[in-house]
């Protein structure tokens, strides 16, 4: 467990975490549309935890998720708050022997990948044993040919509760909707089927390609569910903070687990006996930063890569942003080159920023993804026109550094609410290095302090 984990906090939910909270318990299916860093998972499991230990309404309840999700956000979440820390979450994860295995293990929630929901699905048939399911990015569920929909529709009468959690539930237009919606209430506001809900809804193109949606279509559809579905924004709520901190936890895999110990135990035995001074603590926990990302140079400055869980864990997020631009920091040239690679395929407008037309384009609306260094955008550009979202793929010890990169979304003219967004490997350098940023640690002390005691660990 993590060190932000055992230290457990007391929930007072904001005025809006209420309302949704209150509405999860009373509607036996609900559609959760609430932008990323506003509290979906407490908010879910608070519900899950009153259902079934104060109302006895629910007996299992299985969250399916994205992968690097599944692997440590709901656990993480669970843990970090007083009254969540009985809860027991069990990841439905790896080889089918340790997922059936998972699965017998005595528990309140099981999570599972959203790439397991066939697998699941056809080894329980009839004997489906959950009787609340949780849809963690509910748009992921929008292709109504899909085997992970086509299962769910499957055995969803014998689900009692469900609930759908997403930011936007129809990126590309209302033809998304149907599939989420039906998972929701089986058809009784969109329509049966999705032919059915494009006769009603929809004209197909001229060119027979696509369907555009008819005059009033989508006002009349948001009608529809509108008893079905809680939608909101950051921006709306003005009881939160200015900046939101979503810290998400990244789980390596057992490979890079412990090829990451490995290398982090033979760097930190190098210098057990001699003094650490600022300088080389800076060197060692550059390396051990780069191994959390990912990969590390060589002493002749040759890359090698040692695991994409960060990368796995990027790309989920960039999935969960629905589109919505964000400024994206890296550390080393090798965190841009294997970005770059990841998306590649993804069809976004991705940028890096060098020149001053790229702070043009971003502001314009001409930019998804706007890929910078922290040193290179730190001081005296404005980029709060562009969007509201920042993603840290790398951390670094520089407390100024971080705050004047946040600044350049978080600052004069912005009107949203900015989201910070920090991939942290558990059990990694990164999480002494969130656990400084978020302590606003301004001195070396907090870098030695954390480097020795990692030393003391390993030795």
């Amino acid at each position: 467990m993590s060190p932000a984990a055992q230290q457990r906090n007391v929930f007072n939910p904001h005025n809006y975490q209420r309302y949704c909270i209150n509405r999860l318990l009373v509607d036996e299916a609900l559609g959760l549309f609430l932008d990323l860093g506003l509290g979906k998972t407490v908010i879910t499991l608070t519900v899950v935890n009153d259902l079934k230990y104060n109302r006895f309404a629910i007996r299992r309840t299985l969250v399916v998720a994205p992968k690097k999700v599944a692997e440590a956000t709901w656990s993480n979440e669970a843990a970090k708050w007083e009254h969540l820390k009985h809860l027991r979450i069990i990841p439905v994860l790896g080889s089918e022997q340790k997922r059936i295995r998972a699965l017998n293990t005595p528990g309140d929630v099981w999570v599972i990948s959203r790439d397991n929901v066939k697998w699941l699905a056809d080894y329980y048939r009839n004997a489906w044993p959950f009787d609340m399911v949780v849809l963690d990015e509910l748009s992921s569920f929008k292709n109504h040919q899909a085997k992970r929909f086509l299962s769910l529709t499957w055995v969803r009468p014998h689900i009692k509760r469900i609930v759908g959690l997403t930011g936007t539930p129809a990126p590309n237009g209302l033809l998304d909707l149907w599939a989420q919606v039906f998972l929701l209430d089986q058809g009784k506001r969109l329509e049966k089927n999705i032919t059915g809900y494009r006769t009603k809804y929809f004209e197909k193109n001229y060119n027979g390609h696509g369907y555009t949606a008819k005059p009033g279509a989508d006002e009349v559809i948001h009608r529809q569910i509108a008893d079905l579905c809680i939608s909101m924004k950051a921006e709306d709520y003005l009881d939160l903070p200015d900046c939101i901190t979503n810290v998400i936890p990244v789980v390596l895999d057992d490979k890079a687990a412990a090829q990451y110990k490995r290398m982090e135990k033979d760097l930190l035995l190098e210098v057990e006996d001699t003094e650490i001074t600022a300088t080389s603590a800076a060197v060692l926990t550059g390396k051990l930063l780069q191994m959390c990302n990912g990969a590390v140079y060589d002493e002749d400055r040759r890359i090698m890569e040692l695991h994409d869980c960060k990368i796995e864990a990027f790309m989920e997020l960039i999935e969960q942003l629905n589109g919505k631009p964000a400024l994206v920091f890296y550390s080393y040239q090798h965190d841009l080159a294997r970005i770059h690679k990841a998306l590649a395929k993804s069809g976004l407008r991705i940028r890096e920023l060098k020149t001053p037309q790229d702070q043009l384009d971003w502001n314009n609306g001409q930019v998804d993804l706007l890929l910078a260094h922290p040193a290179s955008a730190a001081y005296g550009l404005n980029l709060q026109d562009g969007g509201n979202h920042v993603v840290w793929f790398g951390l670094n010890w520089s407390l100024e550094l971080y705050q004047q990169a946040n600044g350049r979304l978080h600052r004069q003219g912005q009107k949203q609410k900015v989201i910070l967004h920090h991939l942290v490997v558990q059990g990694g350098v990164d999480e002494d290095v969130m656990a400084a940023l978020e302590a606003k640690a301004t001195t070396q002390d907090r870098l030695l302090t954390a480097l020795k005691a990692r030393v003391e660990r390993v030795r």
